[in-house]
């Protein structure tokens, strides 16, 4: 996913914020404008949709092109960029089209398996390849159909990981070394204190016209806030998943602080300089000093630094946190590799599905093509982090992405949830916050908290409809 501006109208979208692991523009094309995605008919022939760059898909040739050659089959690999897939998927699944393997998201899962469209995979893969997965890699696709359960140890899983996708945080090194400041630790977090203190900094005139030419940041609320309230020791839901919390003080001091970059610090640039320019296009061209960084944006953002590193070079940090001391966090995402429940060639479509999830050298390859970490701990706290990653491009903090993987991430608030509505409504006129400071954090928390309980109730309530229609 690409985050532009500032403006959170622009990017939200229902549902949106469950496609974690996303990738970037998405730039690869199809064969054909309207493929047929239906499953192969030979005992050989598979299908497999997905969705990424030209990146995810000169990878992701090499890799089922060692698959084929191994086992024989026949994959048409049908790609699409991030934003139709999801509405190219679902028109396949309504004209009984589905593919073989395609993607899924953490948030579909309920509604899928309830409507019989993806396959249990438990039985196909060995306990001790999933036990060398990212915990969250498995997780996210647990469910147990009877209770309703989400991400429980034991329970059935119904999609294997793709990737998982941490949400890292960056600084452009290239910006720090022109105005001769230090750069941030790769180990401890910044407060927000040091951190507002350095985006000041950074926000200079540094040609002299009278105009700011550099800021400190360029955060999109919709995407990038969540580290900043984990951060402050607030969160959107209940650890039971029944209550919005977002009416928490410590939710709306960190909200404030967060819109008060822009509206009060002036360390972002302005809504309208955003629309002129996007603050993601503005990291790029060495403008901004801190921005998100993600495994789906390795490969650009390391070309641009290879190609002009005194104009933008880059490493990421651990996210801020309110004061010294605490613990900070960011979240975390995935998608998943799943098999149709109806595939003609279900073995050997779950077999694919394992090989591109859990095969070493598969792994090696997506790796190497810069498109995600691996999901086999083993080789990602190993060899690759020890060897292959910085020999393929990767920065030299990496390591970072391994912590969030391993301990730091945290799931979107709307993962576990049977709907995400609850979750996508508290973007609905969060611009009066961060845009226009027409309204205050508070003022605008008090009011959405019930709007979003309100929601996350009928949420409950559709997952044992569902439930019990299935």
């Amino acid at each position: 996913m690409r985050r532009k501006g500032l403006t959170a109208a622009a990017v939200t979208v229902a549902g949106a914020l469950l496609l974690a692991a996303c990738s970037s523009d998405g730039s690869g094309g199809n064969a054909s404008e309207d493929p047929d995605t239906s499953g192969g008919d030979s005992p050989n022939e598979l299908t497999f949709m997905y969705r990424g760059s030209d990146a995810d898909k000169a990878a992701y040739e090499t890799a089922i092109a060692a698959f084929e050659e191994e086992t024989g089959a026949e994959v048409t690999m049908i790609i699409t960029d991030a934003d139709q897939y999801a509405t190219k998927l679902q028109a396949a699944i309504a004209g009984n089209k589905v593919p073989d393997v395609f993607y899924v998201e953490p948030g579909r899962i309920q509604g899928y398996v309830y409507a019989n469209v993806i396959a249990d995979l438990t039985e196909y893969v060995d306990q001790a390849v999933v036990d060398n997965l990212w915990d969250f890699g498995v997780d996210a696709y647990r469910f147990d159909k009877e209770s309703g359960a989400r991400g429980q140890d034991g329970d059935p899983f119904y999609a294997l990981p793709k990737d998982v996708g941490p949400f890292g945080f960056g600084y452009n090194k290239a910006l720090f070394d022109k105005y001769d400041l230090e750069y941030p630790s790769a180990d401890e977090p910044l407060t927000f204190d040091e951190f507002l203190e350095l985006a000041k900094a950074l926000t200079q005139d540094s040609d002299g016209d009278g105009e700011l030419d550099t800021w400190g940041t360029g955060l999109n609320v919709t995407w990038n806030s969540q580290a900043f309230i984990w951060g402050n020791g607030a969160d959107w839901i209940s650890e039971d998943q029944k209550t919005v919390t977002v009416d928490d003080p410590a939710f709306a001091e960190a909200l404030q602080w967060f819109a008060d970059l822009g509206l009060v610090e002036g360390v972002t640039p302005s809504a309208e300089q955003a629309q002129t320019l996007d603050t993601y296009q503005r990291w790029m061209a060495g403008e901004i000093g801190f921005f998100p960084v993600a495994p789906w944006d390795i490969a650009t953002y390391s070309a641009l630094a290879e190609e002009d590193p005194e104009t933008f070079d880059y490493d990421v940090i651990p996210y801020p946190v309110a004061e010294e001391g605490d613990d900070w966090s960011t979240w975390i995402g995935s998608l998943g590799i799943a098999v149709s429940e109806n595939s003609a060639n279900k073995e050997l479509a779950a077999q694919l599905a394992t090989y591109l999830s859990t095969d070493l050298e598969a792994q090696k390859t997506l790796a190497a093509g810069m498109i995600q970490i691996p999901t086999l701990k083993d080789y990602a706290l190993g060899e690759w982090i020890e060897t292959d990653a910085a020999a393929a491009g990767w920065p030299e903090n990496t390591k970072v992405f391994l912590e969030i993987a391993e301990e730091k991430g945290r799931p979107l608030p709307g993962t576990w949830t049977y709907t995400p509505e609850w979750y996508d409504n508290f973007w609905i006129g969060i611009e009066n916050v961060v845009d226009n400071g027409s309204q205050t954090a508070a003022d605008y928390l008090a009011a959405k908290q019930p709007e979003m309980q309100s929601l996350l109730d009928q949420s409950w309530v559709s997952a044992d409809q569902a439930k019990a229609a299935g």
